[in-house]
């Protein structure tokens, strides 16, 4: 087992390395656009259950096909990506196309409306999701692979997407206040049609600035072989699974990620049930400022997660955020609390350092993993690495919406009875919403614990990579 504490000396990132602030600020808006779909979506799709009626396993089913669908669509979409040569570069074409389609889709996928049987809603729901995340793949993969390649500073690839994930968290500040936005009117279903509209436009026009304004890094690679396509997309695949620096940062992000998403399918029914009887005003409001204080305190703790990296080294950082985010998920068993609900907010500075560090650490760690992969085969495939790693996080947000909706059922919850949940249902929604995440994450301490690629590693395959590149 590699130690925790890394030896390195500290490398300072060479101007030419760094990124222009606009540059940064139009990839932080695409972004922004990547997390808007999934926040609004978790936050939404409670309309299946809490206005149409549709049974709890059917809305964990209807969030899980489509992620099967991913399993194929998302590697192919990255290989692609890896592979296109045009005037305008790999990935700015797919950004543009799939910023439109997406948007388009999202607004249809929620216009529903009462009178139908859940057949219809599950199926409708079901189609038009697929056509979605498959448009929205063509988008948010080749977006990725982009925040990848805009440098090759260990560092700066850190700040990147410190800033990036603190402008997406504007989608999870705003998210909580959906569901109220939605009942304000006392319907509903009416409430989310004209909200998918609204997001959908955002995530059109949004989409395409990186389209139009990010500058790609690697522009002058030489074109691939077209004999062999499909053989060489299988193989790429196959090397991307072997590579364990790799497989690591996926299983860490997994857990951790998805652990979460598992458990926040609680939060809301705790919230609605336990915190206020069955009140949706009450719990909406409070739903709607947890939201919006979590957002705050990712936003806080990102800035404090980048610079400490830059300061004791990525994986370190982790060792440290984690155990904080765990003692934010054990203080969720003080803060449920019917007499004094609010106590809840006290949670929400601790469980942030946990997914602050995910998507700003992990995902500056893949692109150190992509430089050690041309080191090994002198090819550039982010948009592979990116795929594989996004469909593994998309296969367990589908695991945790299925499993989740057969907890919920298997906790006796029905919402004909409202407020009068038993008192067992009550106390199994919470210890789902507090274990479930604590326990995951504590694998994903000892999975980093062993991670290889360190500062003074990163740097010295830079070098290599530079002084191959250089003589070819």
């Amino acid at each position: 087992m590699a130690e925790v504490i890394e030896s390195s000396n500290h490398h300072v990132t060479a101007r030419e390395d760094r990124i222009p602030v606009f540059q940064k600020i139009v990839y932080s808006i695409g972004a922004l656009v990547n997390q808007s779909q999934a926040a609004a979506i978790s936050a939404m799709v409670l309309v299946l259950n809490l206005g149409l009626g549709m049974n709890p396993v059917l809305v964990g089913l209807v969030g899980t096909i489509p992620r099967l669908l991913d399993a194929f669509t998302d590697p192919l979409i990255g290989y692609t990506s890896d592979n296109t040569r045009t005037r305008w570069g790999r990935r700015r074409p797919y950004l543009f196309f799939g910023a439109l389609a997406s948007g388009f889709f999202f607004a249809l996928m929620f216009q529903l409306y009462k009178g139908h049987t859940e057949s219809y809603y599950f199926w409708y729901f079901l189609i038009i999701q697929c056509l979605f995340v498959v448009a929205f793949a063509f988008y948010s993969i080749p977006l990725i692979a982009l925040g990848f390649e805009m440098t090759p500073d260990y560092h700066e690839r850190t700040r990147l997407q410190g800033v990036g994930n603190s402008v997406s968290q504007i989608a999870w500040f705003c998210s909580p206040w959906l569901f109220t936005f939605m009942y304000s009117n006392k319907d509903l279903v009416h409430g989310v049609r004209l909200i998918a509209i609204i997001i959908g436009v955002f995530l059109a026009l949004g989409g395409i600035l990186p389209a139009i304004f990010n500058k790609e890094h690697f522009v002058n690679l030489p074109k691939p072989e077209k004999k062999h396509v499909l053989k060489n997309f299988f193989s790429g695949f196959a090397i991307a699974l072997k590579n364990r620096p790799f497989i690591k940062l996926c299983a860490v992000t997994f857990l951790v990620f998805n652990g979460f998403m598992l458990a926040s399918a609680f939060i809301t029914y705790v919230i609605f049930f336990y915190d206020f009887g069955g009140d949706y005003a009450k719990g909406g409001i409070l739903l709607g400022v947890y939201g919006m204080f979590s957002a705050f305190c990712m936003f806080c703790a990102i800035a404090v997660i980048t610079w400490i990296s830059t300061k004791i080294g990525k994986r370190n950082t982790f060792l440290i955020t984690i155990p904080i985010s765990i003692v934010g998920y054990a203080l969720k068993w003080v803060g449920y609390n019917p007499h004094h609900p609010y106590l809840l907010l006290i949670a929400a500075p601790f469980i942030a350092f946990g997914l602050g560090s995910v998507f700003t650490i992990i995902s500056s760690m893949l692109a150190d993993v992509c430089d050690l992969d041309e080191l090994h085969t002198g090819k550039r495939r982010e948009g592979t690495f990116g795929a594989i790693y996004w469909w593994m996080i998309k296969l367990g947000q589908a695991a945790a919406s299925l499993i989740s909706g057969i907890l919920l059922n298997a906790t006796g919850f029905n919402v004909a009875l409202g407020g009068h949940q038993t008192a067992h249902t009550l106390l199994y929604m919470r210890l789902c919403d507090i274990g479930i995440p604590i326990v995951t994450s504590i694998i994903a301490i000892f999975i980093i614990l062993t991670f290889e690629v360190t500062e003074d590693k990163a740097y010295e395959i830079r070098k290599q990579l530079e002084e191959r590149r250089g003589k070819a």
